[in-house]
């Protein structure tokens, strides 16, 4: 499923929208899969914000060296400690790093060892279930105490754009795989819907508390702390606020002992410090690289290239690849300013994916002339003397003009005005250049250009 999110549009389903598709009773409520528009922040970041709502956290700071890690493990002033990766990925405890090191979270006993482990963590790459083979750079670990918990819990406030509310997730068996509880034990998962109007009442609050099963020690506490989280929620425009565990500690505090929090990507010009927490080196390079260029790019699994204007079309586009037996290489919106330099940036960002064995551009040329994107078009592929062959369906403002400038060029582009058409011969070069690469046989003979 491809999920579309303002700014910028991600291809794969958050943690949160796993736990509800893997519950029953979520399945039931149409709509429920939620779109992922979020910004992720470091477990320290999370901790910090926190602890200026006034919610209880373990005492702990970030380290960005290993000297960092023994001053801070010396201030903490405990034996007991916990250090812990900063790596936006989820399995981090499971995790092994580049260098053979076991574990994005360990136990430690000294500043020592906060310094031997910090020195094996910071500057390599944590490879988790999540992260996939490459892994993600730890460039910073944190240290905290470690709290021995009476009761774990789990408690998340997402966003249902379905039902246009906050919704608050609980369980009581927390500090586990939710995932897995949602999956096995559905029964376990409580919803509560919020009328955003009216936020989390005294009565809201005290209920979530006691269904989670908090001693009657703790109950003010928890119903204080749950109202806190959405006033987060609420104040720093988030998607998501999951705290897995919340705990209740054997001399009965509530404590939030790890946090993962997403933040909407169009809230970015009204929380300024939030989103200048971006950790760019967590995200993928191309990524990056395209929203400095104002290009919505995600890449996907496939092998055929998509160059778009709209999202809307660039979803119809997938849809209609898939459709005729292809897959997309990537989703990727060059917006309604469709220029040449940034056709320029779209194809030099699609064309780094060694999969791709045909292009597909499908423009509508209403902000911007067609005959302009084919000039910007046959300039990229002349200067890029690109090799896969190029599908381009241009509609609108001169386009009549556009398929005689791509038609007397003499390059691998093949001008087409029908968009199913269009997506049939892109399949069917794709599979054309696919098997000229089996057998190592240049494309240009293949195809008979």
């Amino acid at each position: 499923m491809f999920k579309l999110g303002g700014s910028r549009v991600l291809a794969s389903a958050t943690r949160s929208s796993k736990l509800f598709a893997s519950n029953p009773a979520f399945r039931r409520v149409p709509g429920v899969a939620q779109q992922s528009r979020n910004l992720s922040i470091h477990e320290y970041r999370s901790a910090e914000l926190l602890r200026e709502y006034g919610v209880q956290v373990p005492k702990g700071a970030v380290a960005h060296t290993a000297n960092e890690a023994k001053e801070v493990a010396q201030q903490i002033g405990t034996d007991d400690m916990v250090i812990k990766a900063q790596v936006l990925a989820g399995g981090r405890g499971k995790g092994t790093f580049d260098n053979g090191l076991k574990g994005g979270v360990r136990v430690i006993y000294s500043p020592h060892e906060a310094e031997m482990f910090a020195e094996q963590m910071i500057g390599h790459k944590l490879i988790t279930k999540q992260t996939g083979a490459g892994g993600r750079l730890c460039s910073a670990v944190y240290i905290c105490e470690r709290k021995f918990a009476r009761r774990e819990f789990y408690l998340a406030i997402l966003m249902d754009r379905a039902r246009q509310c906050p919704v608050i997730v609980s369980s009581s068996q927390g500090g586990v795989d939710i995932e897995g509880v949602a999956k096995e034990h559905p029964e376990a998962i409580k919803t509560t819907y919020i009328d955003i109007n009216e936020g989390v009442t005294d009565a809201i609050a005290y209920d979530v508390a006691n269904s989670l099963g908090f001693s009657y020690q703790c109950i003010e506490d928890a119903k204080d702390t749950v109202q806190k989280l959405y006033k987060i929620f609420l104040e720093k425009d988030a998607t998501q606020i999951e705290i897995n565990p919340l705990s209740e500690t054997t001399d009965h505090k509530v404590l939030c002992m790890d946090a993962k929090f997403g933040f909407d990507d169009n809230a970015d010009f009204r929380q300024k410090e939030i989103f200048s927490w971006r950790d760019t080196t967590q995200e993928d390079p191309d990524e990056v690289r395209a929203a400095e260029s104002n290009l919505n790019f995600i890449k996907l699994d496939g092998d055929i290239g998509c160059l778009v204007n709209g999202a809307g079309l660039a979803m119809a586009t997938m849809d209609i690849i898939k459709l005729n037996g292809g897959q997309p290489a990537n989703f990727l919106d060059v917006g309604g300013g469709a220029t040449p330099q940034a056709i320029k940036e779209a194809f030099e960002l699609i064309t780094s994916d060694p999969k791709v064995t045909a292009i597909f551009v499908n423009i509508f040329g209403g902000i911007v002339r067609c005959d302009l994107i084919a000039h910007g078009l046959i300039n990229t592929v002349q200067t890029l003397n690109l090799k896969v062959p190029i599908i381009a369906r241009l509609q609108g403002t001169n386009m009549a003009e556009a398929h005689r400038l791509i038609s007397d060029s003499g390059l691998k582009i093949f001008s087409i005005d029908d968009l199913q058409d269009a997506a049939e011969k892109s399949v069917q070069l794709s599979k054309v250049v696919k098997m000229a690469r089996d057998i190592d046989v240049g494309v240009e003979f293949t195809l008979g250009i």
